[in-house]
Formats: structure tokens, sequence, C-alpha cells
């Protein structure tokens, strides 16, 4: 795109690092999302599904977007701020409390006044990894408990984890054939929409109470 892009395009490069940040915990979710919504050619939405990290996934998405025009950018923006998206990426949350300079809705540019960037930027071209916040569930816990949930996994997950069915069914999409990723998927959803909520000692008491055995290791002190 050449020059400083405008409107919405200008919203996403200025958020980007937040962006990604929010996003980059599961942007295969957010890519379904785009390509439903035409957003996307074939050949971008190919191109970022076979890319392997996460946090490229991410970034390549919003440099696609950035380069469309005005109706698909603010359509796009909108799509950040439903709310079966902001509840897979609680980090989104941001974009709803921009000052009316900033609003999304209008794509207006913005004031020239200083405005406080929203916290936990991330360094460029580093892995997206969940974050490991004291007396939060860890990504080898949630692997470790994999090994242990079944073929009911998805009972497990609407029931226990109260994850919605159509959530489910992208994640066997988007990992097919490949149980145990599966599994890891769902749980890493659950964490990461529950953020502080996600202790090992709570996700124990979720499982147990659907008879999943042989995950007491997530009481022990780490």
């Amino acid at each position: 795109m050449d020059g400083e892009p405008a409107g919405g395009a200008r919203l996403i490069q200025k958020f980007k690092p937040q962006l990604i940040d929010a996003v980059c915990g599961d942007p295969d979710f957010l890519l379904q999302h785009c390509h439903s919504s035409l957003l996307l050619t074939q050949k971008e939405y190919d191109h970022i599904k076979a890319t392997a990290m996460p946090w490229d996934k991410a970034r390549d998405i919003l440099d696609f977007m950035m380069n469309k025009d005005r109706k698909r950018v603010q359509t796009f923006l909108s799509i950040l701020k439903k709310k079966e998206i902001q509840e897979a990426f609680p980090k989104l949350g941001f974009l709803n409390h921009l000052p009316p300079s900033k609003s999304i809705a209008t794509g207006k540019k913005r004031k020239k006044s200083r405005e406080k960037e929203p916290e936990e930027d991330v360094p460029r071209n580093q892995p997206c990894k969940v974050k490991k916040t004291s007396g939060t569930v860890t990504e080898r816990q949630l692997m470790m408990v994999a090994r242990y949930i079944g073929a009911n996994w998805k009972e497990v997950g609407r029931v226990a984890l109260e994850i919605s069915s159509i959530r489910l069914e992208q994640i066997i999409e988007e990992n097919p054939r490949n149980h145990r990723e599966q599994v890891f998927c769902m749980l890493r959803l659950w964490s990461m929409r529950e953020r502080d909520k996600a202790s090992p000692s709570r996700l124990h008491a979720l499982l147990t109470q659907e008879k999943i055995g042989g995950i007491d290791f997530l009481l022990e002190e780490r």
C-alpha cells in the first residue's frame, strides 16, 4: 500500500502490536471469520493458512487487511468487536474503549493530541506463547491434561468448559485427525478466555466433575 494508510487501516497500523498480541493465541479462528466474510482472496487465505507460526499468521492477516478498501477494513474491525471474537480474544476489549477520534465504527482520522498507548506491546518476530502469569495453567500442563481426555472431549468442552459446539467444530476443522491437538486447543481456548481465573486447581475441579482422572498433578505446587 502506497503512502500512509487512512481511516480504519491507519487504526490497524497504529495498534498492530496490540492486535497481534490479542489474536496470536488462536489466529486460525479469526482467519476463518475473515474467509467466511469474503475479506480475503483464496490466494491470501491459502498463504496465511500455510504459515506455521501463530505470530506470523496474525501479522499477515493484519497486513492483508490494511491493503483492503475502506468497506472491507470496516467489516474486519467490526468482526473484532463481535462478542464471540472478544470471548476468544479478551485482549481485543481495548477496541471498545478507544476515544471517539479512533472509533472503528466511523473510521475517522484520529486527533493530533497524544493518546496513551495500550500496554503489553509484543516484540516483533517473536513466537506467540500463552502468557504464563503466576497462578495460571501453563501450556505444558494443558498438553499433559490432554492425554487424559478421551473420545468424549467435545462433551467435556460443552459441559465443563462451556465452549460452544461451533467453536469445537472449528477446532476439529483446524486440526483434522489429531485428537491430542484438538483437546489441547480446546483447553487453551478455555485458558485464554478465563485469563487470570484459569488456575490449575480450577481446571482440575471442572474436569474431575466430568470423571476425568489422572490430573492430580494440577494440584501440585510449581
